[in-house]
């Protein structure tokens, strides 16, 4: 089921490293490898659209994990 998220993207210094997207509300969900470069910059707000993948585990296990499809950056002007 796809899903869209907005939050900021935060860099988790866990094991090899983690990226994640805190929501406005506060859940962390750990963006899937792979993910563009252009989303991955810590601090940078965006409306995300992706799936939850309750089928792969991590080795940060932050949250559960987000397959991003698509993204929005918000600009904070």
């Amino acid at each position: 089921m796809s899903i869209t998220l907005t939050g900021t993207i935060q860099r988790r210094d866990i094991g090899p490293g983690a990226w994640a997207l805190v929501t406005e509300e506060g859940v962390t969900y750990e963006i899937l490898k792979g993910a563009d470069k252009d989303l991955l910059k810590t601090g940078q707000k965006a409306k995300v659209k992706g799936q939850v993948r309750e089928d792969i585990m991590t080795t940060a296990m932050i949250g559960p994990v987000l397959e991003v499809k698509s993204f929005e950056v918000i600009n904070s002007d």
